[in-house]
């Protein structure tokens, strides 16, 4: 997929946790991972800038696993700092792990697919279902992601505790659908 695909199947994937956070009291956490999601979400293809075969490494369990170590590391050390010890590891790690399993995913309905185990072992995975530069799958992946999100961040922030709040999410949502819509159609 392409990096709108690739975000939208972040939020996709980090949207069930997002929620779980924000009902347990913590929806600006919620919205950090979220954002944590998204930045990463396109982190595997750095290695088209990079001397590394695109869907090689960077497209692994084993990049995944590390990069979520390393996030949640820092999480534990920025934590007590901003005074969420225990929950900004976990989150922190979840988002970055959860964003990067997605790519993975999302890669594995194009034609190229990819090799999650390599080097351990060569088995090649692919669904091909539609080409990574499908502008339709791109957006509509986006779309369902940010719908998603939306939907579960939408849980603790009712009209009733704040109408901003619901407003404003409300029209993050629909600039991001016509957003996605704007790239399919174009």
């Amino acid at each position: 997929m392409h990096r709108w695909g690739h975000v939208g199947a972040a939020l996709l994937t980090y949207a069930p946790v997002g929620a779980a956070v924000t009902t347990a009291g913590d929806p600006a956490l919620a919205v950090g991972g979220a954002a944590v999601a998204v930045a990463v979400s396109t982190l595997p293809d750095a290695d088209e800038f990079l001397p590394l075969d695109h869907r090689g490494p960077t497209h692994t369990v084993w990049f995944v696993a590390a990069c979520a170590l390393a996030a949640s590391s820092l999480g534990a050390v920025a934590g007590p700092a901003v005074g969420r010890p225990a929950a900004l590891p976990a989150v922190a790690g979840v988002a970055v792990g959860l964003s990067l399993v997605s790519h993975l995913l999302a890669d594995i309905v194009t034609p190229m697919g990819v090799r999650p185990f390599y080097p351990l072992s060569s088995w090649h995975h692919s669904l091909e279902v539609t080409p990574a530069r499908n502008p339709r799958a791109n957006a509509a992946l986006f779309g369902l992601g940010s719908a998603a999100l939306l939907a579960g961040h939408s849980l603790e922030v009712t009209p009733a505790r704040n109408p901003r709040a619901n407003a404003a999410l409300f029209g993050l949502g629909s600039a991001a659908l016509l957003a996605g819509q704007a790239v399919a159609l174009a």
